[in-house]
């Protein structure tokens, strides 16, 4: 029997697929940071994806098991937003690969800069994120005055022999 493979496919942020992923990483989020959410708070929407943006969902077989998303901050700044691996899906990859995809299709889309944000008790995620080159920065943006953010950022150069066009 052949083992499926794992793709990632650019999705619309509405669809089905995206947004069962983000109600799966909102109710974890809740869980992590239960002082952040008043009970009954409202569910997180995801927005059309913008220009220079895309929105990435990762399969195992026909299984969606992460996500990502790219989404710009201006003209050479980009951010990574929704990053999510399913909890059985985890310690496979998925997370690298799909941060890796994103970091193309921000070369390809013209960006000098990428940024993320992600919580102070995400440990597996900072690692993640220091491992593949990001520096810890002072949040920024929507992230400036939120005590349990951690950000970060990475200059966008392409790969050795990859055409930077």
């Amino acid at each position: 029997m052949t083992k499926p493979v794992l793709r990632t496919v650019a999705v619309d942020p509405r669809g089905h697929d995206a947004m069962m992923l983000l109600r799966e990483a909102a109710v974890e989020a809740r869980a992590l940071y239960p002082e952040l959410f008043a009970a009954g708070a409202q569910w997180p929407d995801n927005p059309p994806t913008p220009e220079r943006g895309i929105y990435l969902v990762c399969y195992h077989g026909e299984t969606p098991v992460g996500c990502g998303a790219l989404r710009p901050i201006d003209a050479t700044t980009a951010e990574i937003r929704r990053m999510f691996v399913t909890s059985n899906a985890r310690r496979g990859g998925i997370a690298k690969a799909i941060l890796v995809e994103l970091e193309k299709r921000a070369l390809a889309f013209g960006y000098k800069l990428i940024r993320l944000e992600t919580g102070f008790r995400q440990a597996s995620a900072m690692a993640l994120y220091e491992k593949q080159g990001f520096k810890r920065i002072a949040p920024f943006g929507e992230y400036a005055n939120d005590p349990v953010s951690v950000c970060y950022e990475k200059q966008v150069v392409p790969a050795p022999g990859q055409d930077s066009s």
